[in-house]
């Protein structure tokens, strides 16, 4: 099945998925309003690549979070929460030079123009990042390598470091890569994100929203992102509310073309929602499930996080979740998933 790693890769595994990127301490607002208004912040943890591995960790499956952190006390909560999920974080690096990244965001939503982020991430442990000092032979060994665009933004030792870890190889692990646009960071670079093309090219397995695809390279419609990025096994594109359209093949196969509707939720906060997605979507890869179902994990995953206020929570039950991914179209189009909804099932229609 595309997009599925190789059993014989299995048993040699340390870890089913191995995530690579910078996690930030995140300060979240104790009450609505400018950043020149809060009075207080409560601290939380932030990062896409270790929120999929926290998600999968939190789904029963071996996680390896792999980074760099100031030698610093917001260094030592990143590690201490990230574990606390079940995430090995054996492979996280201490920089003794450089602090660990810090943000402070607003309580409006994140998803549009009315929030303020304030970012303390340049010269940040994790943006030294390079081929040097995270060699490819020095990583955990895992099923699938997951990585993002967020990355490839942070320097020229970042970017060096992906191309390095998309490097066609031999025994290569499936490579996930969520495009992860955040026009801020490029702006700020001074690089342009049509690298962000180059690496997506270069991976297995690809996430990509339909209006970031727009917005970083121009490109409208799912099929001409298809046309721009062939080389991927599976591209998934992500159309919000309208769902995803997955597309995958065999190796000299036509593509086969899957729509999965996106679930009705009522949204508490919508943050985090996009990693959610690829953690269901690499846990049902790694269970090789059909392509359907694994869209179909990822909505539910994400809807367990879209119903409560952070970026992490508990994903569905396993059992749970197989058997709402295994709903015909009419039943899954009727589900309507409100806060709590992954402790309560009396709202959930039976298959």
């Amino acid at each position: 099945m595309p997009g599925t790693p190789a059993r014989t890769d299995d048993a040699a595994a340390t870890a089913d998925v191995v995530c690579l990127g910078e996690s930030m301490v995140t300060f979240l607002p104790s009450q609505p309003g400018r950043l020149a208004d809060v009075p207080s912040f409560g601290r939380g943890i932030g990062g896409a690549e270790s929120n999929v591995a926290c998600a999968l960790a939190a789904a029963g499956h071996r996680a390896a979070w792999v980074s760099r952190v100031g030698a610093d006390g917001f260094g030592d909560h990143l590690v201490d929460a990230i574990s606390g999920y079940g995430v090995d974080t054996s492979a996280v690096q201490r920089d003794p030079a450089r602090p660990t990244g810090i943000y402070f965001r607003t309580a409006t939503d994140r998803a549009t123009d009315v929030h303020e982020v304030a970012y303390y991430r340049a010269g940040s442990a994790a943006s030294a990042m390079s081929p040097a000092n995270v060699p490819y032979e020095a990583l955990p060994t895992g099923r699938i390598l997951h990585l993002s665009g967020i990355t490839a933004a942070l320097s020229a030792d970042c970017l060096a470091l992906l191309h390095e870890l998309t490097a066609p190889r031999p025994g290569r692990p499936l490579v996930s890569f969520d495009v992860n646009h955040r026009p801020g960071l490029w702006r700020a670079g001074g690089t342009s994100p049509e690298v962000l093309l180059d690496l997506a090219r270069r991976c297995d397995l690809v996430f990509v929203g339909e209006d970031e695809a727009e917005e970083a390279w121009g490109i409208v419609g799912v099929e001409a992102i298809r046309a721009a990025l062939p080389e991927p096994a599976v591209l998934v594109v992500k159309r919000g509310a309208d769902g995803a359209t997955v597309f995958s093949a065999e190796p000299g196969l036509p593509d086969s073309v899957t729509e999965v509707p996106a679930l009705r939720v009522d949204v508490v906060a919508p943050v985090g929602a996009g990693d959610a997605f690829a953690a269901g979507f690499l846990s049902a890869t790694l269970r090789r499930l059909p392509v359907r179902d694994r869209a179909r994990h990822g909505h539910l995953m994400a809807a367990a996080v879209l119903t409560v206020p952070g970026d992490l929570t508990d994903p569905p039950a396993r059992e749970r979740a197989d058997r709402l991914a295994a709903l015909d179209d009419a039943a899954w189009g009727r589900l309507r998933l409100g806060p709590g909804w992954t402790g309560d099932d009396t709202e959930v229609p039976k298959p």
